[in-house]
């Protein structure tokens, strides 16, 4: 994979991401074991982040420095003079292209990743570009879920929460239709429903889904089938009536101690974060809330990747 870019999720087949998953286990056998992690020592990651975000930003910088390489960072570049005199987009994956070894590109407008992928020299990983894709965050989630199942062929997932906008969703569900034997349900307000496309995309490839829409008894009976639920956060400026229907949806698709009652033993609960009212602090505590764990296998999965796509061997 030297040299490719992470540009969103239907660019991999299944082997492709079982390498990815593959270079994550051998680092985590690396670390285990205590053996040397200085593998991208003399390399340097670009950090170009045109949004706001903390997790993404310290999650690859962590990874990175792990690996004994070096981490720069660009935030906001439209506010440096470059761009205001006249650049454009464009020109600043090239001029940061020219000092790193590989870019990590999180933007607000959908596409962005493709538009610097077409012309970059070194590798471009998409860490979320507008509503589209966040591709890294769902090879995550992936690999969590092989991890916490033993294997993701046969998995039932049940996605809830705000599945138009959610991109690591998107993701993740493009993902899954990688493998067999899967099961998707979609829980959600109906102003947050998921998207047409991706219901037809899932019907290509023959992945059995269902919906529920704003249906508490639904949402129950989902929740006590599923082996994960994929929790995300209710937006309350999507609701036109945010005082009813805002507050009667977010009562709906919480995760409590009474959702947690009717959920198998082996189910676990997952969410990209930030949090809000959708996941209650008391959930913290049963040991299915796997929500921090995820981020110790997204440390994992980073660094494989950065390996990967520098083409530095993991085994």
């Amino acid at each position: 994979m030297k040299h490719g870019h992470i540009i969103e999720a239907q660019q991999f087949n299944k082997k492709a991401l079982q390498e990815i998953l593959g270079a994550a286990d051998h680092i985590k056998e690396r670390t285990e074991r205590n053996l040397p992690l200085d593998l991208l020592r003399g390399k340097i990651l670009g950090n170009l982040f045109y949004v706001k975000s903390m997790r993404t930003n310290l999650s690859f910088d962590s990874a990175m420095k792990r690996l004994g390489g070096e981490v720069t960072h660009i935030d906001f570049p439209e506010t440096f003079s470059s761009e205001l005199a006249g650049g454009n987009f464009e020109d600043t994956v090239r001029v940061v292209g020219s000092l790193v070894d590989v870019i990590v590109l999180r933007h607000y407008r959908s596409g962005s990743a493709k538009r610097a992928a077409e012309i970059s020299l070194v590798p471009i990983i998409n860490g979320g570009d507008g509503p589209a894709q966040h591709p890294t965050q769902a090879l995550i989630d992936l690999y969590c879920i092989e991890k916490l199942k033993g294997g993701i062929d046969g998995v039932s997932i049940a996605f809830i929460g705000d599945l138009m906008n959610s991109r690591t969703i998107r993701s993740l569900a493009y993902f899954l239709a990688k493998y067999s034997g899967i099961k998707i349900y979609f829980a959600s307000p109906r102003v947050l429903k998921i998207q047409d496309d991706m219901k037809e995309y899932l019907a290509e490839n023959r992945i059995p889904y269902s919906e529920s829409l704003d249906n508490a008894e639904e949402f129950k009976e989902i929740v006590s089938k599923a082996d994960i639920l994929y929790i995300t956060q209710i937006p309350k400026d999507r609701f036109k009536n945010q005082i009813d229907d805002y507050d009667r949806s977010k009562e709906i698709f919480r995760i409590n101690q009474e959702i947690l009652k009717v959920l198998k033993k082996d189910t676990y609960i997952m969410h990209p974060f930030p949090r809000d009212y959708e996941l209650s602090p008391e959930v913290d505590q049963d040991p299915r809330a796997v929500y921090f764990d995820q981020i110790k296998y997204g440390q994992f999965l980073r660094m494989g990747l950065l390996c990967l796509v520098l083409g530095v061997p993991v085994d």
